[in-house]
């Protein structure tokens, strides 16, 4: 569906024009959308599986039946440099020394530049009336198939129905 794509294109951009500490911006974006969500959706089952993480099959049938996706994470974020101990230690982290489902650790403060930008895209996916769920579920997925280079991704799967699929469904299935 084309308006969902248009959807996810300013979506994408309020997440880029989103505020940021000390406006360094390490946000990146992908709209996925057509082949690629079967691929997803199946991938996604699959990892469940091989992890033995529940839920992985209930979100790949969010995805198989979105019009669309939108991947929102960050790339290469540098400590802010303040020592405020969020992160859990006394002074700021080397980030990205540990690779798994996301890269870490990551500054808390950049983790909240993370959240802010996926706060301003689900506004914006609200104020055009998009049905839409944030959903960690769909990142460790994308980036092991490299469909975006981030350290850390959450996705948010698009659709346009007379019910919302993501929130009238079972849990557990």
């Amino acid at each position: 569906m084309s308006q969902l794509r248009t959807v996810a294109e300013l979506m994408a951009l309020s997440a880029r024009t989103a505020p940021k500490g000390r406006g360094d911006d390490f946000i990146v974006t992908e709209i996925l959308e057509g082949d690629a969500l079967p691929a997803v959706a199946d991938k996604m089952i699959e990892y469940g599986e091989r992890t033995g993480k529940a839920l992985f099959d209930r979100d790949a049938n969010n995805v198989i039946h979105s019009d669309a996706v939108l991947l929102i994470g960050i790339k290469g974020a540098e400590a802010l440099g303040l020592n405020c101990g969020a992160c859990g230690e006394e002074r700021c982290i080397k980030t990205n020394t540990y690779d798994g489902e996301f890269s870490g650790p990551q500054c808390s403060l950049r983790m909240l530049d993370l959240g802010i930008a996926i706060g301003s895209a689900v506004k914006t996916a609200s104020m055009l009336n998009a049905d839409n769920r944030i959903m960690y579920r769909i990142g460790p997925v994308v980036r092991e198939m490299g469909l975006i280079d981030a350290d850390v991704v959450l996705g948010i799967p698009l659709s346009a129905t007379g019910k919302s699929i993501y929130f009238d469904r079972q849990w557990p299935p």
